[in-house]
């Protein structure tokens, strides 16, 4: 896909760079042992190929499977364009990192400790505890930002623009400055960032390579104003930064770093391609039919601990306790993929999403009907069809950068659903208007917002989900990415 139009208009042909841990295509062996691959999906995926059809632009991605790295050695230098793969005119060079280094890198730091920072997951009288093994995890930490940053240098024509992507690299715009001060740098974070009064958790030098890292970048971007905001605090708190809150700038020794704010929406026309394919019509109508006349409350996530399915479970459980006339009259549908299976509190945590589930449909189900159906295996189409004719969507995460789920819903909505959101996800910050907005941690007033949802006229809910539509496309994945682009003038 290319830039086109209004977009192209306003982003100049510098070349491009992206860098993200993931790339836009994955590979499996086949019986024979030859390579198979396919593209990446997701909204990262989705806007950062914007660009991926231009002429001069290089995605930089991890060999993240075994099969990854067998393509990596059949190509010139990771170059997995130049091996004979048709990707669409995408070029893209992947990076083989020692496993070793890898896992500690990504399981370990990133996983297991940035993100349970940013997201303020930590059972803190038990966890983090950072001894000398972890100082040996962040220095691979460090080991695989520089590969990247090695990668990107080397990979670099004058004056281009590179967009670093997420928690995985905050390290690489630094390492880059250095050596490269004639690129253009932008790094950008799809998760929240905690708080100073959460992010000191981490050992202080640590915290300052951190933030030190990302401001090696000419800007700096968040998926919410509240994210950008506690960026900026931490620079004042842990760097003594100079902070100009009326420009949001950050002085980093006589140079100037923009922090700015882009809330990546949903790619309308692509959900609606996608939804309108034969795969999504069949699981549609066994949908219907396995719900039959009974109002539908939906929920598609991974199972990852920030997004609070067990109080959401619970949240239901409540209801049906408190109001029983919901009984045999709705059903809960909740798709909960599996995820980060290498980290232990995530095996947990998917254990304890599948008990309360059977405690549940132990409690209230008949013969006739199952209060939950839970989905763990992944099926893209059963998604969206499930979005197609739900009556309420169920999005209560703890914290969550964005979460596109919420904005996907109303999207592809046939009869219009209800949203209950919860005040820590960024999305509320453009859907909180016609959504039901709940506390994540208070399963009685999500109960209530539940019922709520499905008492709401069927009137009501066609117009707040028009609204939401509307808002949840204004920012869809093409025009985010060109737009972090414009900010480096």
């Amino acid at each position: 896909m290319q830039f086109t139009g209004e977009v192209d208009d306003q982003v100049d042909k510098a070349q491009i760079l992206v860098a993200s841990n993931r790339g836009p295509v994955s590979f499996s062996v086949d019986d024979d042992g030859s390579l198979r691959f396919r593209r990446g999906g997701g909204g990262l995926v989705s806007g950062l190929s914007s660009v991926a059809g231009d002429a001069d632009t290089l995605w930089v991605c991890a060999a993240l499977s075994d099969a990854d790295r067998k393509a990596v050695s059949e190509s010139p230098e990771g170059r997995i364009d130049q091996a004979g793969f048709d990707l669409g005119g995408a070029r893209v060079r992947m990076i083989d990192i020692p496993a070793a280094t890898f896992a500690n890198a990504y399981n370990s730091v990133a996983n297991s400790t940035l993100w349970f920072v940013h997201h303020m997951l930590y059972d803190t009288p038990n966890k983090p505890l950072f001894d000398a093994g972890f100082r040996t995890e962040w220095d691979d930490y460090r080991a695989y930002n520089a590969a990247f940053a090695e990668a990107l240098v080397t990979g670099a024509a004058d004056g281009a623009k590179v967009a670093v992507q997420d928690y995985h690299l905050a390290l690489v715009p630094r390492m880059m400055r250095g050596r490269r001060p004639d690129l253009r740098i932008a790094h950008f974070s799809h998760t929240p960032w905690a708080p100073p009064e959460y992010f000191r958790m981490l050992p202080a030098d640590i915290g300052r390579e951190l933030l030190e890292g990302m401001l090696g970048a000419d800007h700096v971007g968040f998926l919410s104003r509240r994210w950008a905001d506690a960026f900026l605090r931490c620079c004042e708190t842990f760097l003594r930064a100079d902070v100009n809150w009326d420009n949001r700038t950050v002085d980093c020794g006589g140079r100037i770093v923009r922090v700015g704010v882009h809330g990546l929406g949903a790619d309308a026309e692509g959900l609606r391609a996608r939804a309108a394919a034969e795969d999504v019509a069949e699981r549609r109508a066994a949908l219907r039919e396995m719900v039959g006349d009974r109002r539908l409350i939906l929920r598609v996530d991974r199972t990852e601990l920030s997004k609070n399915i067990v109080r959401g479970l619970a949240a239901y459980r409540e209801l049906l306790v408190k109001r029983p006339e919901w009984r045999e009259r709705v059903t809960h549908l909740a798709f909960a993929y599996p995820s980060r299976g290498d980290v232990p509190e995530y095996r947990a945590y998917t254990e304890s999403v599948r008990r309360l589930a059977e405690e549940i449909n132990a409690e209230f189900g008949t013969d006739d009907w199952t209060p939950v159906v839970l989905e763990v295996n992944d099926d893209y189409a059963r998604s969206l069809a499930s979005y197609q004719i739900a009556d309420v969507l169920l999005v209560n995460p703890i914290r969550d950068g964005m979460n596109l789920v919420a904005k996907e819903g109303p999207v592809l909505s046939q009869e219009g659903c209800a949203l209950v959101l919860s005040t820590e996800a960024g999305a509320a910050d453009d859907l909180g208007r016609d959504a039901i907005l709940v506390n994540p941690y208070d399963v009685s007033e999500t109960a209530e917002a539940l019922h709520t949802a499905l008492s709401m006229p069927d009137a009501e809910r066609r117009e707040r989900c028009t609204r939401l539509a509307e808002a949840a496309v204004a920012l869809p994945p093409q025009r985010w990415f060109a737009d972090q682009l414009r900010a480096l003038v």
